[in-house]
């Protein structure tokens, strides 16, 4: 085994490191505190290439490998877990989706504005009575002509209601199988399209700086061509961009427990009580210590993941295990984080308060971390 990073993966990583302090760091609290959408990182990320990395050149993408794609999350949530959850949703649960689904001209018309950051794209699956249960969909689409038309509502969605240009797409329900059960397909619907509009931005504990919304869908008309796939797998389909999904978010896990260890690390060593520097003090050494070896530990099994996927190679149990393990560290760093910190990191003037209200998502997104452990369990042969 290889646990060393090529000169590519780790010159892309250092440059994104870069950007991150440079051009995110100086403006996350005030975003975060004002819950405004950050837009005018959107043009400068996109410009570095980060809505397009693990696509093709031919696209505009930059033909890295997932495990890059990793790296350059991590260095995001390092920083700012909103930053780094819009471009996941950019990238694996929206331009995956139609890179992987769509034809050649459903590519031209949505994955080449998506990676040049002149689209925000969002993926539409979570329902009042649909999220770890996607069957529950109740949002329907019904064949007209040469139409859909949907009818419906989503929640919680990322990338939604911005006054950017918006694709979303979405789990509608299109007919029922021969066993009773639902057909349910992916469509892509365009913000602005008669019919479909989106709420207003949820008041959230994290992520307060990324965009997120209600859809909903009232004789919503789009294009026939707007199904991406085949009619009735939308299911499948959505199943294996979680998987994606689940690296993803395992990745902002250990960009996130690493920001909050570089923090408090710092804060330890420049806190003095009993007339030393509370890092002399063994009980914060350990602390340190253990956050140090869950990281490592969540980094190993994100990237393992992240390597079979590139290498085509099964890897759905082993991102489950990497998204419940990285995602369930994130919250216990940054608790101890703020241990470390004490009463100034319950104020909200430390960043590592922010980075606390983070990481509780962590656990529900991409499938909740009971839903993890279901998944690796069916994988385990039970």
């Amino acid at each position: 085994m290889d646990f060393e990073l090529t000169s590519e993966q780790v010159g892309f990583r250092d440059t994104v490191r870069h950007f991150a302090e440079k051009e995110i760091r100086p403006i996350a609290e005030e975003l975060d505190a004002k819950g405004e959408f950050h837009y005018a990182l959107v043009p400068k990320m996109a410009e570095l290439g980060l809505f397009g990395t693990i696509f093709p050149e031919k696209y505009g993408g930059l033909g890295v490998d997932t495990l890059t794609y990793s790296l350059v999350l991590e260095e995001l949530a390092r920083v700012d877990s909103s930053v780094a959850a819009t471009v996941a949703g950019q990238v694996n649960l929206c331009g995956d989706l139609i890179y992987r689904l769509g034809t050649e001209a459903q590519r031209d018309k949505w994955l080449r504005p998506l990676i040049r950051g002149e689209l925000l794209g969002g993926f539409g699956l979570t329902e009042p009575s649909a999220g770890s249960d996607a069957g529950g969909t109740r949002t329907k689409a019904e064949r007209v002509g040469d139409h859909w038309v949907i009818n419906g509502s989503k929640c919680f969605i990322s990338n939604a209601g911005t006054r950017m240009k918006e694709i979303v797409v979405i789990a509608a329900v299109t007919g029922n199988g021969t066993n009773g059960k639902k057909l349910i397909s992916a469509l892509v619907v365009e913000s602005g399209t008669p019919g479909f509009r989106a709420g207003k931005q949820y008041r959230k504990m994290g992520w307060r700086s990324s965009a997120t919304a209600e859809l909903i869908f009232e004789d919503c008309r789009i294009p026939a061509a707007n199904l991406l796939g085949v009619e009735g797998q939308g299911f499948k389909q959505f199943l294996e961009t979680l998987n994606l999904g689940r690296i993803a978010i395992a990745s902002l896990g250990v960009g996130l427990a690493q920001g909050c260890l570089e923090m408090a690390l710092e804060h330890a060593k420049n806190r003095e009580q009993f007339g030393q520097p509370i890092s002399k003090f063994q009980a914060i050494q350990f602390k340190l210590a253990d956050m140090a070896v869950k990281i490592e530990l969540a980094r190993l099994i994100t990237h393992k993941a992240a390597v079979l996927r590139d290498h085509v190679k099964p890897f759905a149990k082993e991102a489950a295990m990497a998204k419940l393990y990285a995602s369930e560290i994130a919250t216990e760093v940054s608790h101890q984080a703020i241990q470390v910190y004490g009463g100034a990191g319950f104020m909200d003037d430390s960043a590592v308060s922010r980075f606390y209200r983070d990481a509780r998502i962590l656990e529900i997104g991409e499938g909740t971390s009971e839903i993890q452990r279901m998944v690796i369990a069916r994988h385990l042969g039970c």
